[in-house]
């Protein structure tokens, strides 16, 4: 962990675009408390294929105006060309935005051709070569390994491709195994690979919803988590407090052994990163 604990820890929140008035009015009462943390930025997710290219443009937009807090638009290579990621890319730079994360993507149902990015380094360097250092990079990290991965050698050697295209910083998958991110970035430090390497944090709340997740993104939920929630049933106050706990003691392990800070996936609510971040002094 030499690697991470040399730098600064920052902390972030992601939402996802609102599809409706009440969803906007949501958000910006969410964004209103987590501005209060006076976060290092904010993310927004990029519906797959491109299917929320419009509201995440105008949500990043809004959201950085109105929050004060550095926002980062998700940029993603399915169903994007050279062209309209250029206009996107200028688009976003005369709105005063300097923070991207750009991802390979999910492909949708019954789509076959993925775009003219096929990786997601292709997409970190032509934003280089189009913007320069204008924007401050994030990729993505998997370590439990991309669910498509033929292998951890492999993931890792895309991991490193998208380092030396010109990613700034990365920003993991959800885990519940810190063990299995202490190896990653132990695997990082002997490829060379020197960025700061922040998890993603993933609030309990739902475990129906929470399974459906982790079985698509290929993150494990560990069995004895599986079981304590299973056993909980339909009782959400006890899922979300059982939830709080374990969350709380995995984001202390992390910091307590030099994470550089913490991203955490809001699904657009305050609550649960909230009742994290207060349990854990920040």
């Amino acid at each position: 962990m030499d690697s991470q604990k040399k730098y600064t820890p920052t902390f972030s929140f992601e939402f996802f675009p609102p599809k409706t008035e009440d969803g906007i009015a949501k958000l910006a009462e969410t964004s209103k408390k987590l501005a209060a943390l006076k976060p290092r930025f904010f993310s927004v997710t990029f519906g797959a294929g491109g299917s929320t290219r419009d509201r995440t443009f105008d949500t990043v937009i809004d959201l950085q105006e109105e929050s004060g807090i550095e926002t980062a638009p998700h940029l993603s290579c399915i169903s994007s060309t050279h062209d309209n990621i250029r206009e996107m890319l200028h688009g976003y730079q005369a709105k005063g935005i300097s923070h991207i994360v750009a991802l390979r993507g999910d492909m949708p149902s019954g789509m076959v051709e993925a775009g003219e990015f096929r990786y997601a380094n292709e997409l970190v360097g032509f934003i280089r070569e189009e913007t320069g250092d204008h924007f401050h990079i994030e990729v993505a990290a998997y370590p439990e390994y991309h669910p498509q991965a033929s292998s951890p050698d492999r993931d890792l050697a895309n991991f490193k491709r998208k380092v030396e295209a010109g990613a700034s910083s990365a920003i993991t998958q959800y885990f519940y195994n810190p063990d299995a991110y202490f190896r990653f970035i132990d695997s990082c430090e002997q490829s060379g690979i020197d960025i700061p390497i922040v998890p993603g944090i993933m609030p309990i709340t739902n475990y129906h919803q929470l399974a459906r997740f982790s079985d698509a993104c290929g993150s494990e939920i560990p069995r004895w988590i599986r079981k304590r929630l299973e056993a909980y049933g339909e009782d959400l106050g006890s899922i979300r407090a059982f939830g709080e706990e374990v969350i709380t003691s995995m984001c202390e392990r992390l910091l307590d052994h030099g994470s550089p800070g913490l991203h955490f996936y809001t699904l657009n609510r305050a609550g649960p990163a909230l009742a994290i971040w207060k349990n854990l002094g920040l």
